[in-house]
């Protein structure tokens, strides 16, 4: 313990004996006392833990540079939902929708853009900084259960999304395997606690899916309500007919396009540019053009594509052109093409092509719902599941998991395939 003599006044001498208790039970079991501090070696190491707010900074600075402008949001986001519930105490706390955007868009960006945060995210930033709990206090379930509440609610008090919370419990579990990586925790405390996710359904809800032929009459009118509508109508047909997420006909290039003048042609999918935010994305620019999702950052995918869809993109090119980097689809001042402006004029389309039940409906509430009316078709074509895999740019796993209904549904023409099949060899007799 040294020369150093230490010492700490208490108010109440409980308190104090209580104390005492503490520090001769540490030197039963040998502990070994720092001198500087005079505490014992457990304590003492408890105080060097960094806090939580200090671990989960450097967990998404570490993570940061790997990932996906969307994916760092998203990670920013759950953090600066858990982060608020692993506080020593409440007092003084900034208003909730100020923390949260503290936390989410300055102490959870690694980017190294950000400017001086103005004077109240400064003063939140640092009040979380004095109440963040320290690593050790993971250790009591009560403390975790905190943070698994808080990930279930939305800043408005109601209740989050499923995919939300699971997504959420995801990152925080991340985070707490990091922990135990830097050796700053033994194992992971979620593992104690008596709680689950709840179950998410991602099998597709088909009420909502137009058929070919209702996604036909959307591409046609998109094409009739406006000049931008026109410019789009390949963009979607993309879509209905390669099964191409938004972003990846965003990035779809000319030179990409096999497009004869009979019969099928060819895409080669090779990249994908989502809108992100400028403050996620490595160069500060709103899209985050990047290899295809899941996959290779240099693979492609090639796509076969109908005579439709080869008409469309011919008309497309013969009367708009490609943008001078040789992208087909461009915005209407000439960037990159815009969620927001696609989403308006589907808006319009929907309400040339729908009765005025349907538009009140969720029925193709977004263009993505035309990607799954292209995989559906695919597999109730007969086509191997595993290509319609390769071709849509799924796992096969992801495939039977979004699309369980239309592959069972095709297990009785399987069924009569195999019949006829072993009856041809009389093994059915």
């Amino acid at each position: 313990m040294g020369n150093t003599p230490h010492n700490k006044a208490y108010t109440l001498k409980a308190q104090a004996d209580g104390r005492r208790s503490q520090l001769m039970t540490a030197l039963r079991d040998g502990q070994q006392f720092d001198e500087e501090s005079g505490l014992p070696a457990s304590e003492w190491r408890a105080l060097q833990q960094p806090t939580w707010f200090e671990h989960a900074k450097a967990h998404a600075a570490m993570k940061w540079p790997r990932s996906s402008a969307k994916s760092r949001g998203v990670r920013a986001d759950a953090l600066a939902t858990i982060t608020p519930a692993l506080v020593t105490d409440r007092q003084g706390a900034p208003d909730a929708k100020t923390l949260r955007t503290a936390l989410s868009c300055w102490a959870f960006n690694a980017s190294g853009r950000l400017p001086e945060p103005p004077a109240d995210i400064a003063e939140a930033l640092a009040w979380i900084a004095a109440k963040s709990v320290r690593l050790s206090a993971l250790d009591d379930s009560e403390t975790i259960r905190a943070a698994l509440n808080a990930l279930c609610l939305k800043l408005d008090g109601g209740r989050a999304a499923d995919t939300t919370i699971r997504r959420k419990r995801m990152v925080f579990n991340n985070a707490l395997q990091y922990a135990i990586e830097r050796r700053h925790l033994t194992a992971n405390p979620l593992q104690f606690v008596d709680w689950s996710a709840p179950e998410t359904d991602d099998e597709i809800d088909w009420r909502w899916v137009p058929n070919p032929k209702q996604g036909h009459a959307l591409i046609e009118a998109a094409g009739n309500v406006s000049a931008r509508g026109r410019h789009l109508k390949a963009f979607y047909g993309c879509i209905l007919y390669a099964a191409t997420r938004p972003a990846e006909s965003t990035d779809l290039h000319g030179i990409d396009c096999t497009l004869p003048e009979e019969g099928w042609g060819m895409l080669l999918l090779a990249g994908s540019s989502p809108r992100a935010g400028t403050k996620w994305t490595d160069d500060g620019q709103t899209h985050d053009v990047r290899g295809l999702k899941r996959r290779a950052r240099k693979s492609t995918r090639e796509v076969p594509i109908p005579p439709v869809l080869v008409r469309l993109l011919r008309e497309h090119i013969t009367e708009f052109g490609v943008a001078p980097d040789g992208r087909i689809f461009r915005a209407a001042e000439g960037g990159r093409l815009q969620p927001n402006e696609y989403a308006a004029v589907w808006k319009e389309a929907r309400e040339a092509a729908l009765t005025p039940e349907e538009v009140a409906s969720p029925l193709a509430d977004v263009p993505y719902e035309l990607r799954a009316t292209c995989v559906s078709g695919w597999l109730l074509s007969g086509l191997d599941p595993i290509e319609v895999a390769r071709r849509a740019g799924h796992s096969v796993a992801v495939l039977y998991r979004f699309y369980a209904k239309v592959i069972k549904g095709r297990q009785d023409h399987a069924n009569e395939l195999i019949e006829r099949f072993l009856n041809g060899f009389d093994v059915q007799k």
